[in-house]
Protein backbone atom coordinates (compact mmCIF):
# COMPACT_ATOMS: atom_id res chain seq x y z
CA UNK A 1 0.00 0.00 0.00
CA UNK A 2 3.11 2.28 0.06
CA UNK A 3 1.94 3.33 -3.62
CA UNK A 4 -1.24 4.57 -2.46
CA UNK A 5 0.35 6.73 0.37
CA UNK A 6 2.97 8.21 -2.41
CA UNK A 7 0.35 9.17 -4.54
CA UNK A 8 -1.36 10.87 -1.58
CA UNK A 9 2.35 13.15 -0.75
CA UNK A 10 2.51 13.34 -4.41
CA UNK A 11 -1.29 15.26 -4.61
CA UNK A 12 -0.51 17.19 -1.37
CA UNK A 13 2.47 18.28 -2.96
CA UNK A 14 0.47 19.16 -6.82
CA UNK A 15 -1.86 21.37 -5.09
CA UNK A 16 1.19 24.23 -4.00
CA UNK A 17 2.23 23.46 -7.93
CA UNK A 18 -1.53 24.10 -8.92
CA UNK A 19 -1.12 27.40 -6.93
CA UNK A 20 2.30 27.93 -8.46
CA UNK A 21 4.06 28.14 -5.36
CA UNK A 22 8.30 28.16 -5.07
CA UNK A 23 10.10 27.83 -2.71
CA UNK A 24 11.27 30.95 -1.10
CA UNK A 25 8.35 32.90 -2.46
CA UNK A 26 6.54 34.73 0.08
CA UNK A 27 2.92 34.58 0.16
CA UNK A 28 0.48 36.66 2.37
CA UNK A 29 -2.83 35.43 3.51
CA UNK A 30 -6.22 37.48 3.98
CA UNK A 31 -9.87 36.13 5.54
CA UNK A 32 -7.73 32.56 7.73
CA UNK A 33 -10.46 31.55 9.76
CA UNK A 34 -11.57 28.09 11.16
CA UNK A 35 -13.05 27.13 8.16
CA UNK A 36 -10.46 27.29 5.64
CA UNK A 37 -8.51 24.29 4.18
CA UNK A 38 -5.62 22.80 6.59
CA UNK A 39 -3.95 20.69 3.59
CA UNK A 40 -3.96 23.43 1.81
CA UNK A 41 -2.17 25.63 3.81
CA UNK A 42 -0.13 23.04 5.18
CA UNK A 43 0.95 22.41 1.42
CA UNK A 44 1.61 25.86 0.65
CA UNK A 45 3.79 26.34 3.83
CA UNK A 46 5.47 22.94 3.47
CA UNK A 47 6.73 24.72 0.27
CA UNK A 48 7.31 28.42 0.83
CA UNK A 49 7.78 28.87 4.36
CA UNK A 50 5.08 30.43 6.52
CA UNK A 51 2.48 32.57 5.44
CA UNK A 52 2.34 36.10 6.70
CA UNK A 53 -0.12 38.55 7.45
CA UNK A 54 -1.94 41.60 5.70
CA UNK A 55 0.04 43.54 8.43
CA UNK A 56 3.49 42.78 6.55
CA UNK A 57 5.55 45.59 5.30
CA UNK A 58 7.06 43.09 2.33
CA UNK A 59 6.45 42.51 -0.79
CA UNK A 60 4.97 39.59 -1.48
CA UNK A 61 4.83 36.86 -4.98
CA UNK A 62 1.21 35.39 -4.03
CA UNK A 63 -1.50 36.78 -2.06
CA UNK A 64 -4.23 33.77 -0.88
CA UNK A 65 -7.69 35.66 0.05
CA UNK A 66 -10.00 33.43 1.76
CA UNK A 67 -13.25 34.94 1.13
CA UNK A 68 -17.28 34.11 2.10
CA UNK A 69 -20.56 35.31 0.93
CA UNK A 70 -21.05 38.55 4.25
CA UNK A 71 -17.49 38.97 4.94
CA UNK A 72 -17.87 42.18 3.34
CA UNK A 73 -16.94 44.18 0.53
CA UNK A 74 -15.03 41.95 -2.05
CA UNK A 75 -13.85 45.12 -4.18
CA UNK A 76 -11.96 46.47 -1.13
CA UNK A 77 -10.32 43.02 0.06
CA UNK A 78 -9.24 42.81 -3.36
CA UNK A 79 -7.53 46.18 -3.62
CA UNK A 80 -6.07 45.77 -0.18
CA UNK A 81 -4.60 42.43 -1.24
CA UNK A 82 -2.98 44.45 -4.38
CA UNK A 83 -1.02 46.72 -1.68
CA UNK A 84 2.06 44.99 -0.91
CA UNK A 85 2.04 42.38 -4.78
CA UNK A 86 4.82 42.37 -6.61
CA UNK A 87 4.19 43.73 -10.24
CA UNK A 88 4.15 40.09 -11.66
CA UNK A 89 2.19 38.70 -8.46
CA UNK A 90 -0.40 36.53 -8.35
CA UNK A 91 -4.20 36.95 -6.07
CA UNK A 92 -5.44 33.46 -5.46
CA UNK A 93 -9.36 34.10 -4.03
CA UNK A 94 -10.58 31.25 -2.41
CA UNK A 95 -14.37 31.19 -2.02
CA UNK A 96 -16.76 28.32 -0.70
CA UNK A 97 -18.05 25.49 -3.52
CA UNK A 98 -21.08 25.86 -4.58
CA UNK A 99 -23.57 24.45 -2.01
CA UNK A 100 -21.28 24.97 1.04
CA UNK A 101 -21.95 27.61 3.33
CA UNK A 102 -20.50 31.47 2.38
CA UNK A 103 -20.80 30.16 -1.27
CA UNK A 104 -19.81 33.46 -3.41
CA UNK A 105 -21.36 33.75 -7.11
CA UNK A 106 -18.95 33.87 -9.91
CA UNK A 107 -20.92 37.00 -10.92
CA UNK A 108 -19.55 39.05 -7.75
CA UNK A 109 -15.82 38.04 -8.62
CA UNK A 110 -16.55 39.11 -12.38
CA UNK A 111 -17.72 42.37 -11.09
CA UNK A 112 -15.45 43.29 -8.27
CA UNK A 113 -11.86 41.66 -10.01
CA UNK A 114 -11.74 43.52 -12.64
CA UNK A 115 -12.84 46.73 -11.11
CA UNK A 116 -9.90 46.77 -8.72
CA UNK A 117 -7.91 46.12 -11.99
CA UNK A 118 -7.41 42.55 -11.68
CA UNK A 119 -8.29 39.68 -14.33
CA UNK A 120 -9.42 36.11 -13.70
CA UNK A 121 -7.12 33.87 -15.34
CA UNK A 122 -8.04 30.27 -14.46
CA UNK A 123 -9.71 28.68 -11.69
CA UNK A 124 -8.75 25.47 -9.28
CA UNK A 125 -9.94 23.03 -7.01
CA UNK A 126 -8.58 24.00 -3.88
CA UNK A 127 -9.82 21.29 -1.47
CA UNK A 128 -12.93 19.80 -0.68
CA UNK A 129 -14.99 23.06 -0.02
CA UNK A 130 -12.88 25.28 -1.48
CA UNK A 131 -12.39 26.24 -5.04
CA UNK A 132 -9.63 29.11 -6.12
CA UNK A 133 -9.61 32.00 -8.84
CA UNK A 134 -5.84 32.65 -10.13
CA UNK A 135 -6.64 36.98 -10.46
CA UNK A 136 -3.56 38.54 -12.41
CA UNK A 137 -3.10 42.36 -12.92
CA UNK A 138 -4.39 43.57 -16.18
CA UNK A 139 -1.86 45.61 -18.19
CA UNK A 140 -0.93 48.48 -17.11
CA UNK A 141 -3.35 48.36 -13.80
CA UNK A 142 -0.27 49.05 -11.23
CA UNK A 143 1.48 51.53 -12.93
CA UNK A 144 -0.30 53.93 -11.46
CA UNK A 145 0.19 53.09 -8.14
CA UNK A 146 2.48 54.37 -5.98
Amino acid sequence: MSATAGQAADGVRSLADRFGIEPGMVVMEMGYDDDVDQDLRDALTDRCGDLVDEDTDEVVDAVLVWYRDGDGDLFELLVDALGPLADNGVVWLLTPKAGREGHVEPSEVAESAPTAGLQQTSTVNAGRDWSGARLVLRRGAKGGKK
